[in-house]
């Protein structure tokens, strides 16, 4: 494939990707506080993203049974069945039933995200893997502004329940879109057994600072992003305010960071990426502390939110180049999905309890704590410098 067609067709899975992403993590904690439920249960609803962290465990299915489209089609389907199920329950007090629908749809997104995870690593070379990191995440944001912001700024005025029917037509349109999309055939040999060599390049003493860093580079970013929608409620902006400037505003810079970042990582390579994104990621959590901390006029959260959302596209881009760079094509779902369950743990271990951090401490407190965790990821750098394969213009090298 052309590299044209390549960036076009990982647009538009990566939109696909980003789409319950986005109502998960942007919607659902907007539509549950509106209805009166508690902080602290919204930031238990973290715990509903775990199959994003365990989907490692069937991504050896995706690797060795049928092609990529079979997946991302299959999961798309049921996305857009379990949305329309969610429809008549009662969200001001949470059912049994509701939360296994959360979780149902949560499980067919992560299920998704390790074929077109896969599918990213089969086209990618080391000249498009900036281009293609900054694509993904620039096509799975505009997916969030579409089910995110989109969804928050319209339930002001169309109400929730016709927002969830669009939502399930989105899906089934997906779904038939991704089924053409170009196959990458792997040889049967490359299919089978694959289980043992990725056990072996996982359990080796060299990844234990990998690991550490997947698990550490994004948890400031993460436990922040957490409490920011609820931050925003309890402060007294609309829904239209919060979709317009958090959601909407925030997924066209953070799209801006990544294309920045994607250039980035293609000019000066990873681990300078790595580096220097990483610091602005850290830097820009500072601004949601002297909004909560200080008497500030009103729009200063509307800065606070700019700075955060563009450098967190900025060290995505970073960070996802890294995973890439580490996976092997013939074992791409199976590893890439190890490496991104690392970082969905701490996302949705330190989540579950970002409310509780909220009601202990209040909002300056938390969102400095936030800052703080984003340290020891960076502190990682010097030692898994030696795991990051790049030639001697900056760009990574194939594998």
């Amino acid at each position: 494939m052309t590299k044209r067609k390549v960036l076009f067709w990982i647009a538009v899975l990566y939109f696909a990707e980003g789409l319950p992403f986005g109502i998960a993590y942007d919607v659902w904690p907007v539509f549950f506080r509106v209805h009166g439920v508690s902080l602290r249960e919204i930031g238990l609803m973290s715990l509903l993203s775990l199959p994003w962290t365990w989907k490692l465990l069937w991504a050896p299915l995706v690797d060795r049974y049928g092609s990529r489209q079979h997946w991302i089609t299959a999961c798309l389907f049921f996305l857009g069945a379990t949305t329309i199920a969610i429809i008549p329950q009662d969200a001001s007090q949470p059912s049994f039933l509701l939360w296994s629908l959360l979780l149902l749809f949560t499980t067919a997104s992560a299920t998704q995200d390790i074929a077109i995870d896969a599918y990213a690593v089969d086209v990618s070379t080391p000249k498009t893997i900036g281009s293609i990191n900054g694509t993904r995440v620039s096509a799975a944001r505009v997916a969030m502004l579409v089910g995110g912001g989109g969804f928050i700024t319209l339930a002001d005025f169309v109400g929730w329940s016709l927002l969830w029917v669009a939502l399930a037509v989105m899906f089934f349109a997906l779904a038939a879109v991704a089924w053409m999309s170009p196959r990458v055939p792997l040889e049967a040999s490359e299919r089978r057994h694959n289980l043992a060599p990725v056990l072996r390049w996982f359990f080796r003493w060299e990844m234990v600072p990998v690991l550490a860093f997947v698990l550490l580079f994004k948890v400031g970013d993460s436990t922040l992003g957490r409490m920011v929608k609820p931050f925003w409620v309890d402060r007294g902006y609309s829904l239209t305010e919060i979709g317009t400037i958090s959601v909407t505003l925030g997924v066209g810079l953070t799209i801006v960071g990544a294309l920045a970042g994607g250039w980035f990582v293609n000019r000066y390579g990873i681990f300078q990426s790595l580096l220097w994104l990483g610091l602005a990621q850290l830097v820009s959590n500072l601004g949601y502390v002297a909004v909560a901390a200080i008497d500030l006029p009103r729009e200063s959260i509307y800065a606070a939110s700019m700075i955060e959302s563009f450098t967190q596209g900025l060290g995505t881009a970073a960070f996802l180049s890294f995973l890439m760079n580490l996976c092997d094509k013939e074992h791409a779902a199976t590893q890439y999905a190890i490496l991104s369950a690392m970082f969905a743990l701490t996302r949705d271990v330190a989540g579950a309890f970002s409310g509780i951090g909220v009601e202990a401490l209040g909002y300056a407190v938390y969102f400095a704590l936030t800052t703080a965790l984003a340290l020891p990821g960076l502190a990682l750098l010097p030692a898994i410098k030696p795991r990051i394969r790049e030639d001697s213009e900056g760009s990574s090298v194939d594998h």
